[in-house]
């Protein structure tokens, strides 16, 4: 399938504004808490309790990487319009990858919500995440959409399948950018990003994304032209222990 640019990025903006709309008028629990020195003041506690305010970006930022609240749900909740709207224009500013806000959402437990409250959120991330496949004006790069919805779902299955349908050059590129940023790490039998939330395997993750490389993404990248040396690498996955160390093609990644 192929979705041209401008499709892609109305899906997404009907996706925020869908958020918009099923989030209004959410709040923080009444009794929620957090520590004045480490988190913030009752004044800025008191606006998560508060509908529809927007909060400034530090605020943003320290409430939905805040792993202690006691209804983390309610609280994604509250922030989500405004969330996913820094998410998507590469505002959100994690300490370490976008993962982080992945786990954000994982803590939310969103899958169990209400019907249409967990189809907006699942609309909003498979749209944010066919936009960086196919729009060469998506802001945060398609590999880091990925993981981000990776953890947010603690499955790999349905990012891997719009990858599969997206089958224009600039999806191949964004393929071929995203082994680049893995093959590393994963040639060391280790996942390419840290799993954060208890409930996620990082090793059925990591068995999942070889399997995938090795079968769809291996035929994609040669028919895309990666480069050889790519190829090699990502083939060294199908070997384990001295046959991968001694293949000519090993790249001595310890």
């Amino acid at each position: 399938m192929h979705l041209a640019p401008h499709s892609a990025r109305r899906r997404l903006g009907a996706a925020l504004e869908n958020l918009s709309v099923t989030f209004r008028g959410m709040t923080a629990h009444p009794d929620e808490a957090n520590c004045a020195c480490h988190w913030g003041s009752p004044e800025e506690l008191s606006l998560l309790k508060t509908p529809d305010v927007e909060l400034e970006p530090d605020l943003l930022r320290r409430t939905w990487q805040a792993i202690d609240w006691t209804d983390h749900a309610a609280v994604l909740r509250r922030i989500l319009p405004q969330f996913a709207t820094v998410l998507v224009a590469g505002r959100a500013e994690p300490l370490f990858g976008l993962e982080e806000a992945g786990y954000s959402f994982a803590r939310g437990c969103w899958q169990q919500w209400p019907d249409e409250q967990a189809e907006s959120v699942r609309e909003f991330l498979h749209a944010w995440w066919v936009q960086s496949l196919t729009d060469p004006n998506a802001v945060v790069p398609a590999h880091q959409v990925f993981v981000a919805c990776a953890e947010a779902s603690g499955t790999l299955g349905p990012w891997l399948a719009d990858w599969e349908e997206q089958t224009e050059h600039l999806s191949d590129r964004r393929l071929i950018e995203a082994a680049a940023e893995w093959e590393c790490e994963l040639l060391r039998d280790a996942l390419p990003w840290s799993v954060g939330w208890y409930e996620h395997d990082e090793e059925e993750l990591r068995a999942e994304l070889v399997a995938w490389l090795l079968g769809h993404a291996a035929t994609r990248l040669r028919e895309a032209g990666a480069p050889a040396d790519l190829q090699h690498r990502i083939r060294l996955l199908g070997l384990t222990g001295e046959d991968r160390w001694t293949d000519p093609h090993w790249p001595g990644y310890r």
